[in-house]
């Protein structure tokens, strides 16, 4: 028995040996670089002088790059919402679909073409000049454009049209999963059809919901091209000012600093969830 448990132990070693030589050499290992580089001067000609310093965490005190955080949050938290808000239906009609497959291939085709062909797409059709204000002028709704553009409006409709299939696929996935005879069965019991999918449904698919959020609030909140593209003066994110650091004034502390402080918040938000989650369990396991 003994030799047949250390053969098992073995075993799910060499399994799991390149799993975790990937995400110490991938992920662990950079984290502890930037978070490193976080607490050292800045260098005369850019990088780092190997000597600690608390510099770069004051910088971000600076009330200017506190606007561009809660801007950040802000603007991170609208556009994951409205994710979450438009992929439910969505993916509930896909479920209930015979067309599943033309619907997921539709949802997919985007990733085809590159994301900055994708955002220009996006300027032409909200500029000044561009497709929208012509043809509402034309149809004489309005007599001078409207500026839809390099504004909070225009980077989070960009933000949410980037990133909802992120939202929609692994939230089709738990409710293609769901027996829907629960749903029937409830209303046989005097629930409306709202009230059925929202006591029903929703606790059943609480997974996918979790891993929509995951999967877009995390890369929206270190969005560094659609603010950059299609988001004025006044919206600017914390991915902007990591590039910016980094690039131009080669400040390698401070867009560390950024970084960990990025990676904290979204740690603490998934964290939360996670807890959240594993309290609901508890009291269904107690009502149960």
């Amino acid at each position: 028995m003994k030799r047949d448990k250390k053969r098992i132990n073995v075993r799910a070693y060499l399994y799991s040996l390149p799993m975790g030589i990937w995400v110490t050499l991938f992920f662990a290992i950079p984290i502890a670089i930037i978070l490193i580089y976080s607490f050292l001067e800045k260098g005369l000609y850019g990088g780092v002088e190997w000597r600690a310093s608390l510099a770069a965490y004051k910088a971000i005190l600076n009330p200017n790059f506190l606007i561009v955080i809660w801007r950040t949050v802000y603007i991170s938290v609208i556009a994951t919402a409205i994710c979450l808000l438009l992929s439910f239906p969505a993916s509930y009609a896909m479920a209930r679909s015979r067309h599943q497959t033309l619907f997921l291939f539709l949802i997919i085709i985007p990733f085809w073409t590159n994301s900055l062909i994708r955002v220009y797409a996006w300027i032409n059709l909200l500029s000044t000049e561009g497709l929208i204000n012509n043809v509402l002028i034309k149809l004489g709704i309005i007599s001078e454009p409207i500026p839809m553009i390099y504004n909070l409006f225009s980077v989070i409709l960009v933000l949410v049209y980037m990133y909802l299939p992120f939202a929609i696929l692994p939230l089709f996935t738990a409710i293609d999963r769901f027996d829907f005879s629960l749903l029937d069965a409830a209303r046989d019991l005097g629930c409306g059809r709202l009230r059925a999918i929202i006591l029903v449904m929703f606790p059943a698919i609480r997974s996918g919901f979790f891993n929509a959020l995951i999967f877009t609030l995390i890369p929206i909140f270190g969005a560094y091209t659609v603010p950059l593209l299609v988001g004025g003066m006044g919206s600017t994110m914390v991915g902007n000012i990591i590039v910016d650091q980094v690039q131009k004034t080669r400040n390698w502390p401070l867009a560390s600093a950024f970084s960990v402080i990025l990676t904290l918040i979204s740690m603490i938000g998934v964290m939360a969830m996670l807890g959240s989650g594993k309290k609901k369990e508890e009291m269904n396991e107690k009502l149960l």
